[in-house]
């Protein structure tokens, strides 16, 4: 088996240093966020998928063990969240025996639950938001042009790659970063655009306001 050093060193290749400047092997946690360089043979399939108009981002591998009959067996598994960075975005999660696969069958598994979000002329939520997942929390907000994108972690990598250019994103429970991914997604799916609500009230958008 791969010692620790060793697979850090690897996955620090294939997938360049992490954005946050650690990489945490004691938990045996390796936290991405940074495009997937395309070098070696996943590079060349990353190159094909590409055409679809998508990007990737790998939010976290971790190294995970299942306990069977003849011992542990050692797997990866991988959080990616895929976007067109315009209003298109899908978070997977994939585990096989190798980092590079997992990485793969992550992002299919993301572009098989894209949903769409909601944006202003100004890339920003149509109104406050709020989503649940587990026993993640996480508040979303418009925010005003020129803002940026003012949140953390999982949240900012899908706000990010959905195209949301001035938002304000809170974590409110737990940290883990998959359950804080989905539990965006659940806040972006209840949001309405405001033709949605004008139709549905049977008036002129213009009146909303009023």
């Amino acid at each position: 088996m791969e010692s620790e050093e060793e697979i850090a060193k690897a996955y620090e290749e294939l997938y360049g240093s992490a954005y946050s400047g650690e990489t945490f092997l004691g938990n045996d946690v390796y936290v991405m966020d940074a495009k997937v360089k395309k070098t070696s043979g996943f590079g060349k399939a990353k190159k094909e998928k590409a055409k679809d108009g998508f990007d990737e981002r790998v939010v976290q591998v971790r190294r995970v063990t299942k306990v069977v009959k003849g011992g542990k067996q050692l797997h990866f598994r991988a959080i990616v969240v895929v976007g067109d960075k315009k209003g298109q975005v899908g978070v997977g999660v994939g585990k096989a025996k190798e980092v590079i696969a997992a990485v793969q069958k992550s992002a299919v598994n993301a572009r098989r639950n894209l949903i769409t979000v909601p944006m202003t002329k100004y890339l920003t939520f149509p109104h406050r938001s709020e989503g649940d997942f587990g026993a993640a929390r996480v508040m979303l907000r418009p925010a005003a042009p020129g803002t940026g994108v003012i949140a953390g972690g999982a949240v900012r990598i899908v706000l990010e790659m959905a195209g949301v250019e001035n938002a304000l994103g809170k974590q409110l429970g737990s940290n883990n970063a998959l359950n804080n991914a989905r539990a965006t997604v659940v806040a972006v799916q209840k949001m309405r655009q405001f033709s949605e609500v004008a139709q549905e009230r049977g008036i002129p958008m213009e009146e909303l306001w009023k």
